[in-house]
């Protein structure tokens, strides 16, 4: 019966005609799911909007909104794909998410797509409504302190709060540490100020450092903007969520807090020594970041990127890149985050290795297990630390462990040599690769800088059979 009405369909409107109308059939099989939420706390405000939040969108509580039906009940009818999404509900903010009737954090939802669904949901309270002080308590260890509430952010004119963690020594001793930068800085160290689990990156390293495998690492978290996280953390616009302000947010880290960071605190400034790392949206920033500054970063954590967000401006973008050849990438996902996180990883890595990275450079995991969530990031992150970080990181030659950064009036280079290194070649090139100073330099020398002009420099610093570079930008 089957093939006879599809040779009348075929008789009918020809080959063309059956492969359109198989294709109608595919994506109907695919099937598209309808959330339905049928119930909802009493004292939900009657013109409150109702929104999901889950892997489909980027996890952004105000993206899809859903429509309020005349007898009250509200619904949204979801984009037809494949494999099982996670979600909660919102009233679009983390702060005003779904959370279980004793105001308790409620665990992620979950569907599977297949065929045509509607699923009836009920939300039990709010947890800006719940009645009660949230549980969560402060988790931050005493390694941990804010360096400001407001930075000031002047690429973009905003103010961000920025976090820093030192090293269990740091106070006792003249030691400089390597340095990592960290994207949404809330969920890095402090449960309380995470909306859904922190990464525990202070536990971890005060760990490791306790334990003697590791000598110790700055890491310097800067929170995202909420409302302008997407903007902030693509380069590129996505037609429906945003994005473009990314360019912006990279100039800040690289142009405004690395060097405060650098003058204010005993780090390793060399590019030898300093990364970048997030997840999702902080992983395709740090990817970006690290390519467009391959003088500032040399190791790059990579975790459950979000590439589809500008997959093809990304891929535009990293053909074009010139290989900075000593560049760390440490990529990790899990294969249920979506059908697309793995295969785009995948991709990117390939595409890299085209543009001449080297593969020992590169350490690449795709996981059968793990959720696009804190809890999978914390458990992934010391295994890519250590790598990242260890003193003999593939690829890596030996390199000078200097510091520079301006003096106090900015006309001045600070230099900091290890105490095994009595003098140094210091080589400053310009913009277009022209040497403007050299000059053998001595540890904690002051080197005039008055008579150069504002600029972005490449510095190198020579020992011997040691090498160390930097960025250096002259205000």
């Amino acid at each position: 019966m089957i093939i006879k009405a599809l040779c009348k369909i075929l008789n009918s409107c020809g080959l063309v005609g059956l492969v359109v109308l198989l294709q109608g059939v595919a994506v109907v099989a695919l099937g598209q799911t309808t959330l339905k939420v049928t119930a909802v706390p009493a004292n939900t405000p009657a013109t409150a909007k109702i929104y999901v939040a889950g892997s489909f969108n980027n996890w952004n509580p105000a993206a899809s909104a859903l429509t309020k039906n005349a007898d009250g009940s509200y619904q949204i009818t979801l984009p037809a794909g494949s494999g099982t999404a996670e979600y909660k509900f919102t009233r679009g903010s983390w702060e005003s998410v779904e959370v279980e009737a004793d105001g308790k954090d409620v665990a992620n939802r979950r569907f599977s797509y297949g065929s045509n669904a509607i699923i009836p949901q009920q939300i039990a309270n709010w947890a800006d409504m719940a009645g009660r002080k949230p549980p969560k308590q402060h988790t931050a260890t005493a390694n941990v302190a804010v360096v400001a509430d407001s930075f000031r952010m002047p690429q973009l004119n905003r103010t961000r709060r920025i976090w820093i963690y030192l090293p269990n020594d740091y106070a006792a001793g003249t030691r400089r540490y390597p340095v990592l930068y960290v994207h949404d800085g809330q969920n890095v160290f402090d449960d309380f100020t995470s909306f859904s689990g922190e990464w525990g990156i202070d536990e971890t390293l005060r760990q490791l450092q306790q334990t003697g495998q590791d000598q110790g690492t700055i890491v310097v978290a800067v929170d995202n903007g909420g409302s302008s996280r997407l903007d902030e953390l693509s380069p590129w616009r996505n037609p429906q969520y945003g994005g473009g302000e990314g360019d912006r947010y990279v100039d800040f880290m690289a142009h405004t807090l690395k060097p405060y960071i650098d003058a204010h605190y005993r780090t390793l400034s060399g590019r030898e020594f300093t990364g970048i790392a997030g997840s999702s949206m902080g992983g395709l920033i740090s990817l970006y970041a690290a390519l467009k500054y391959p003088a500032v970063y040399s190791k790059v954590g990579i975790f459950s990127p979000a590439f589809w967000f500008a997959k093809d401006s990304l891929f535009q973008f990293v053909a074009s890149t010139k290989p900075a050849q000593t560049t760390s990438f440490y990529f990790v996902a899990a294969t249920p985050e979506s059908e697309t996180m793995v295969p785009l990883m995948a991709a990117l890595r390939d595409s890299l290795q085209k543009r001449g990275f080297p593969a020992a450079n590169m350490t690449y995991r795709a996981t059968p297990d793990g959720q696009h969530a804190e809890w999978f990031w914390k458990r992934e992150f010391p295994a890519a630390y250590q790598w990242l970080y260890a003193p003999t990181a593939a690829g890596h030659p030996s390199v000078l462990a200097f510091s520079a950064y301006a003096g106090s009036n900015n006309d001045q280079l600070v230099m900091q040599l290890p105490e095994s290194v009595r003098t140094a070649r210091l080589e400053l090139k310009d913009a277009q690769g022209r040497t403007v100073l050299k000059k053998r330099v001595h540890s904690n020398e002051s080197i005039d800088l008055s008579k150069l002009a504002q600029g972005t420099y490449a510095l190198r610093i020579r020992a011997g059979k040691l090498t160390g570079n930097q960025e250096y930008i002259n205000y």
